[in-house]
């Protein structure tokens, strides 16, 4: 049952992104969904879910929009593993750390993003597109993060409540 929630997770961030906040985006902006799932499936469920997670919604990233295959896979990979190291310090009630790791993502996310995609080019002007683009994005996906985290925690508390019950069964 998992699986499945997080497939439809992961199908509803990227249609949203894609497509309703596209339509939303403020001076070009768009805030990043995957991000918020990926950081916040990591943190509530470890490191191996945050990887596999990330892998998944950067893989269709890199299917649709990206330049180089397997770019941005890598990059969700290695945030959804970084923040699973922070589920031992996840209390679900507190919203600091989640929304501090989600900044924190999202910045390394717009400073690698920089570094293959302009930088390999030729293109130096690192201060324009911090001030024009990773802290503007990182900005939007903190607002969105406010309303998109509680639901996102919502879904893994009923799961969490579901596999409980499911494994009472058993014993």
């Amino acid at each position: 049952m998992r699986k499945f929630v997080v497939a439809i997770m992961i199908v509803i961030c990227f249609l949203l992104q894609s497509t309703v906040f596209t339509a939303l985006n403020i001076g070009g902006i768009v805030p990043n969904l995957m991000i918020i799932l990926t950081a916040s499936v990591g943190f509530m469920r470890g490191e191996q879910e945050g990887l596999i997670i990330g892998f998944v919604c950067g893989l269709l990233w890199d299917v649709f929009y990206g330049d180089f295959l397997g770019f941005y896979a890598m990059v969700l990979m290695y945030i959804g593993f970084l923040n699973g190291k922070f589920s031992r310090s996840f209390y679900p009630e507190d919203i600091k750390l989640p929304i501090a790791l989600i900044i924190v993502s999202d910045l390394t996310f717009g400073v690698l993003c920089y570094g293959i995609s302009f930088l390999l080019r030729g293109k130096f002007d690192f201060t324009y597109y911090l001030l024009r683009v990773i802290l503007p994005e990182a900005l939007y996906t903190t607002v969105i993060t406010l309303f998109l985290y509680p639901l996102i925690l919502k879904i893994n508390n009923a799961l969490e409540a579901r596999e409980r019950r499911s494994a009472q069964k058993f014993v």
